[in-house]
Formats: C-alpha cells, structure tokens, sequence
C-alpha cells in the first residue's frame, strides 16, 4: 500500500496531504473567500440581488414583446396550436443537455438564464434584425422577390447565431467559475439554442396554422402538418447543432485560459462562431435555392454527420471528465482521505446514482443532497489536481485543496458508506461485503 501522503497511479503535482484522525484544515479561507460554495449554504449579497432582479426585468420584458410579436403574427388560435405543438421537443433536448453536464453538474441557474436567452432575448433580436434586413433587401435591389431567401441565407445566420452566442459569453465572462471546459460549452450553448428554437417553432408552426385555417386546409397535405415533421421530428437538433459549435469554441477557450494562451482564448470562440454561421447558412440555403432534393442532400450528407460527430465529441468530453477522477482520485485514497473504493464509484455515473439511492434507502430523502454534495466536491478535487498537476500548481492550491476536503470531510459519515456499498454492487471493484452486525451512522438520527 502506497504510504499516506504520496500520489497514486496517474497522478502527479503536489503531494496529497495526509488525513489525520481529526483533521485540522488550517489552510481554509474564510467562508467568504470560498469558492466551492455547498448549494445550499450560498448566500446572494445585495449587489447581486441587484444585478440578479435587472436581468429578470429585462428577460422579463424581452419575453413580453417577442410573445406579443410573435401572437400579432400567428394570431391568438396559431399562437396557442404553434406553442403547444413547439414544447414537444423541449423535454428531451433538456434531459440529453443535462445528462451529458452529470459529471460535474453546473448550477440550474446558468441553464435556466442560458434557455430564457435564447428564446426571448436572441429570438427577439433576431426577429427584428431579420425583419429590417429583409425589407431593407426588397426596398433596395432589383429582385425584390428574392429578399426573404437572401435575408433567411445571408443575414440570419449571422444575427442569430451572434444573439445566442451572447449568453455563451456572458456566462464565460462572468460565471468562470461554473466554466471549466467543453462539456460546459455545450451545455450552455445547447440550452440557449433550444430556447431559441421553441420561440421559433412557435412563429412557424403558428404561421402555418393560421394559414391552413385561411385556406381551409387540414390533415396530412396542411402546412402545419409539413413544418412540424421538417422542424420538430426532423430537425429538432438543427439550431443546438449550429450553436454547438460556438460552445465548443468557448469550451477550449476555458482550457485555453488555464495556460495562458490569450491568442486562442480570443480566437478560438471566433472561430467556433464562424463555423456555426456557416453551417447555418448551409441548412437555410439548402431549403431556400436548392429544392427539395437539395435540402435532402444537405440533410443527410452534412446535418446527421454533423450531428452524430458532435454527439460523439460531447459523450467522449463526459467520459473523459470520468476518466480523470478514475485516475486522480486514487492519490487521496491513498492519504486516507477516500475509502479504496471511492475513487472507481466516483467515476461511473452508475455507482453514483446507486449510492444517492442507498442513501435514500438508509436514512431517507434527506441524506440524498450530502451523498451528492460529496460527489460534487470530489469531482471539482480531482479537477484541481489535474489541473495542477498539468499546468502548475496555482499560489492558492492548497486553500482550494482543503476547502474541497472540509467539505467532503462534514459529508463524509453519510457517503463513503454509500459509496462504498455501491462500488461493490456494481462491480466496480471486490469489496468485502459488511459484517451483519455493522450499521451506517445515521446523522439524522436524532
């Protein structure tokens, strides 16, 4: 057994600290300089009270004026049906979101922000950005017929993706804090585009219907029936895809920011930004010029492998973010501070949720938030030993270092047991099975 104190396998950087009986954790900061904060001991200081109640008044009203634009379009029957059909999707673009954020989950309200963005600030811009440039088109070239398929080609693309690109940067900018990497790009962009493309269907959707019902057409042959199968079972991913590829950018900025590199922490965002104006030119131009057919081509041959080597990017980043506590964690059961399990039940997302359920199981509903708290702490430790052990260790790593082992130490009662039972029920690794007599402490006992 690797004596207390020295690195495990994989990982290097600063020696672990040995964990005494009693530990003393000299080196934490006050409570106010914490910066791995227990989700329910956070407090709000007035000014962000303050900043807080600005950006819900101006979400708040941008949502108002989009809603009332988008009802003055549809009519109140389009915009009820349009609205209805646009929430279908919703639910399980969020739960695939959230579930690749599992790791290292990031606080609800940078989704919730990130989502409202997208469908009412970025949806608002866009509507009169792309509304003024269409009719500045048809009032000033020779073709006037052509305004809409040059505007929805041209400019879109570029007001759009620009509108949802500013809740990715807001939140690089001023949650840094909650963005560490490219899964978090993803994330955050995913939530501002679904937001975005909700607002959209609901124009679409409700523009068709109010069309059939001048028409008096119904069924299969509507055109509602047509925009619903193009935009919600076809392409419901289309504008995450797009927006994706700007998250992506910021994600490597993130990683970028770490190192020092400020030419790509610049860069990287742009052209991420770039790219994502490209591909949604690409998909407009394809409906607008090419015909069905075109659209078609398009569609398969550019949008499905887009999508699925996205997938594939943001499942490897999730698994990679596993993988590091795998391989770092070790050290600090090797101080003393994990049980020999933890480490391989930290990085399976199935041993987590059987050790939230154990818990649950054992000493109800309320010990589930330490289990998960602790596993939260564990993840951003293992993320600041790699960090650390990658880029040299920062003038505060031994502050942050303890800050997260407190944490874990106060939650330690009720989820190493968790965590252990889980590690061997799952098999992630032989534990001997505990004697029938032993008995989890209950901190809710009273």
């Amino acid at each position: 057994m690797p004596d207390p104190g020295t690195p495990g396998p994989g990982a290097t950087g600063p020696a672990v600290p040995a964990c005494a009986q009693q530990p003393l954790f000299d080196a934490v900061p006050d409570r106010a300089r914490w910066r791995y904060k227990p989700r329910r001991a956070s407090r709000l200081w007035h000014s962000k009270v303050i900043r807080a109640g600005v950006l819900i008044t101006l979400l708040a009203l941008c949502a108002l004026v989009i809603l009332a634009l988008v009802r003055e379009e549809t009519g109140t029957t389009g915009f009820l049906v349009g609205l209805g059909l646009a929430v279908l999707p919703v639910p399980l673009l969020v739960a695939a979101f959230r579930w690749l954020d599992l790791v290292d989950p990031g606080p609800w309200r940078n989704l919730i922000f990130s989502f409202c963005w997208g469908a009412f600030a970025a949806a608002l811009v866009a509507i009169l950005a792309n509304t003024f440039a269409t009719q500045w088109i048809a009032t000033n070239t020779a073709d006037a017929s052509n305004a809409h398929s040059l505007g929805a080609t041209v400019i879109a693309p570029v007001v759009e993706e620009t509108a949802k690109a500013a809740a990715v940067l807001l939140i690089f900018l001023f949650r840094r804090r909650d963005f560490t990497g490219i899964v978090d790009g993803v994330v955050i962009a995913g939530f501002t585009a679904i937001g975005f493309a909700f607002t959209e269907n609901i124009l679409y959707l409700g523009t068709a219907f109010d069309e059939d019902q001048t028409l008096g057409y119904s069924g299969l042959s509507s055109t509602t029936a047509a925009t619903f199968f193009v935009r919600i079972v076809m392409s419901p991913f289309a504008h995450p895809v797009f927006t994706v590829l700007t998250g992506i950018g910021f994600g490597l900025a993130a990683l970028a920011a770490r190192r020092r590199q400020r030419i790509r922490r610049i860069a990287l965002p742009v052209l991420g930004l770039l790219l994502s104006m490209v591909m949604h030119a690409l998909w407009n131009g394809s409906a607008s010029y090419l015909g069905p057919w075109g659209f078609l081509l398009v569609y398969a041959f550019v949008m499905i492998p887009a999508f699925v080597l996205l997938t594939w990017l943001a499942i490897w980043a999730r698994q990679r973010e596993l993988h590091t506590l795998a391989v770092t964690l070790p050290a600090y059961a090797a101080a003393g501070w994990l049980a020999p399990s933890e480490p391989q039940a930290l990085s399976s997302m199935r041993a987590r949720n059987t050790a939230k359920d154990f818990a649950r199981r054992m000493h109800g509903p309320a010990a589930v938030h330490p289990v998960a708290e602790y596993q939260r702490f564990a993840t951003a430790l293992a993320f600041l030993r790699h960090r650390a052990a990658r880029e040299a260790a920062g003038p505060d790593f031994t502050a942050r270092e303890q800050e997260l082992l407190h944490h874990m130490w106060q939650r330690k009662a009720v989820a190493s047991p968790a965590l252990t039972y889980a590690a061997r029920v799952t098999g992630r690794v032989r534990v001997p099975p505990p004697h029938r007599d032993y008995e989890i402490p209950n901190p809710y006992r009273v």
